[in-house]
């Protein structure tokens, strides 16, 4: 699994996510996903969110998966843009 393909099923289920991967060796990601539906969610939750996007990969496909996950306005907070 590519990094894009990671990125696109993050994206499709949380519209209007900022989402960024990473990964060496097309097996360990690391992911960075800003998103307005985690407004109001725990950590664990906005992390389930993710892993549930991913489905059967996390596990298979997704060996490891390292998780930022922001919403907007705490992103924005950061300094970040």
């Amino acid at each position: 699994m590519t990094p894009d393909e990671i990125r696109n099923r993050i994206e499709a289920a949380l519209p209007g996510a900022r989402v960024e991967v990473r990964s060496d060796d097309h097996v360990h990601f690391a992911a960075l996903v800003v998103a307005p539906q985690f407004d109001g969610r725990r950590t664990m939750q906005r992390h389930q969110m993710v892993y549930g996007a991913l489905g059967a990969a996390v596990g298979r496909e997704i060996h490891a998966l390292s998780l930022d996950t922001a919403t907007p306005a705490e992103w924005a907070g950061r300094g970040a843009g």
